[in-house]
């Protein structure tokens, strides 16, 4: 039988959402093993927590969550008797946590130092990816699953064709390609996260540039520049690319189904960002 385990990693690595079934707690006459788990996709089952018409019914409703497309995990408590085929009466409660739902698409421009480390780490979220560069020789051979490399000559012509909502991370090797796609994005202004790696005095020169460019300040306040989480220190790419990836899920997490509009702006959400980063 395919280990939930391998059957969780599986699924993720093939962009498939699904729900992992844990039961917690069995009170009855031969009570199930506590802490079994199985995976349900919409068209596979994988493990079991004992089978019968409990399972049957977890089934169920782990398929009604993927239909619905259902983020939050779900604790459901079960009486045990004739409705679920059981001749003895009892209690069984399961958690049902969805995994792999799309939380966030995420352009990443530049293919440096910091991007080799940061893409992949992100590639092993529930996320998709455009990974956008004009250097075709910067990008590693092999490309992880969920990431699609665009190589183009004109990087912030793409931004046009990105979906509402989408998380931005501007880290090109060339500040006034930076500076074109900032201006782009804060114009467009429909992004659910927008990252620049840079230092503060990058920020505040950035930001000049801008107004004179017509963008507003609550429009500015939405940048993030220096970018990451505080907590995450060092100056190495991975090191960075830990500290932004870090963001990213704290980001996604407290506002994915929100509309990108009504994102409060970072600052508020997370503790103060790092003085300075390392550009690539």
């Amino acid at each position: 039988m395919h280990n939930w385990i391998n059957a969780l990693a599986d699924l993720q690595r093939q962009g498939e959402p699904c729900v992992l079934v844990t039961l917690i707690e069995e009170q009855g006459s031969t009570p199930r093993n506590a802490g079994s788990k199985m995976v349900i996709s919409a068209t596979q089952t994988f493990d079991t927590i004992g089978g019968g018409h409990l399972e049957y019914k977890a089934m169920q409703i782990a398929r009604d969550m993927l239909a619905n497309g259902k983020q939050a995990p779900d604790l459901q408590r079960f009486s045990l008797g004739a409705s679920l085929g059981q001749c003895c009466g009892g209690v069984a409660v399961l958690l049902f946590e969805p995994m792999g739902q799309v939380q966030a698409q995420i352009a990443v421009f530049g293919a440096g130092h910091v991007a080799r480390a940061l893409v992949p780490l992100l590639a092993g979220l529930p996320c998709r990816i455009r990974w956008i560069d004009e250097r075709e020789q910067e990008f590693p051979a092999l490309i992880p699953a969920g990431v699609q490399k665009i190589v183009t000559d004109e990087p912030v012509d793409e931004i046009k064709g990105l979906p509402a909502g989408c998380y931005c991370i501007v880290m090109t090797h060339n500040h006034a390609l930076d500076l074109e796609l900032s201006a782009a994005l804060l114009t467009r202004n429909d992004f659910g996260y927008f990252g620049l790696i840079g230092s503060r005095t990058k920020r505040m020169k950035f930001e000049h540039r801008l107004r004179a460019r017509g963008i507003s300040a609550p429009h500015l306040q939405r940048m993030r520049c220096p970018m990451g989480l505080s907590e995450v220190k060092g100056k190495l790419p991975i090191e960075i690319a830990i500290s932004i990836a870090g963001e990213i899920i704290a980001t996604y997490n407290a506002h994915f189904g929100q509309p990108s509009a009504s994102v409060e702006p970072i600052k508020q959400l997370l503790p103060s960002s790092r003085r300075s980063q390392a550009t690539n």
